[in-house]
């Protein structure tokens, strides 16, 4: 058996004694698409709608899918956790800038600029077709993009009298650490082969 289809069955069935990844993470995708529905029965505050529950269920199908993706691509535990570090950024990124936004508030334009950072990882993940070396580029451009991207957001009209520009600066900085890392552990792979 072929080393890509050892790891393969792995997933699909795991040894006796291994943990069960692939069932803990989509059972922990259905607990948290389930929580919001039984906390609306107790409170009146959570009040979600079915577009709600529906955009949520493709978020987490998307990471998800994501997520198994780069499971997939490679069976070296540096690779893995650079990929699922990089997802779960990536995931804060948007989560932050959609919620409040990372410049001025979650309506200020400037904060597309972060998409189009987070743009680079995806272009660069395709150019490089995740291999490592390429994925370790990838996240290294993506850290240097969103940098960018806070600049040019931090130089344009604001929609706030007053930009904590500290602030901004360090949970940008904080973002871009956590795809340096990813890109340190993409390099470490690639570097064993």
């Amino acid at each position: 058996m072929h080393g890509d289809e050892a790891m393969a069955n792995n997933l699909r069935t795991p040894a006796r004694g291994n943990v069960p990844w692939r069932t803990i993470g989509w059972g922990g995708a259905v607990a948290l698409l389930i929580a919001p529905f039984i906390a609306m029965q107790f409170t009146p505050e959570m009040n979600w709608g079915a577009e709600d529950f529906l955009f949520v269920a493709v978020v987490l199908a998307t990471l998800g899918g994501l997520a198994e993706l780069g499971v997939r691509a490679s069976p070296r535990w540096d690779y893995r956790a650079g990929f699922l570090l990089a997802l779960v950024c990536a995931c804060l990124v948007i989560w932050v800038n959609v919620a409040v936004g990372i410049v001025g508030s979650d309506d200020n334009p400037n904060n597309a600029s972060f998409f189009w950072a987070l743009g680079v990882a995806v272009v660069g993940a395709a150019i490089s077709r995740l291999r490592a070396a390429g994925m370790s580029l990838t996240m290294l451009a993506t850290a240097i993009a969103l940098i960018a991207a806070l600049f040019i957001a931090q130089t344009g009209p604001t929609d706030e009298p007053w930009v904590p520009a500290m602030r901004e600066a360090i949970g940008t900085s904080f973002f871009a650490l956590i795809f340096l890392a990813s890109a340190g552990l993409f390099r470490r792979a690639a570097r064993a082969g």
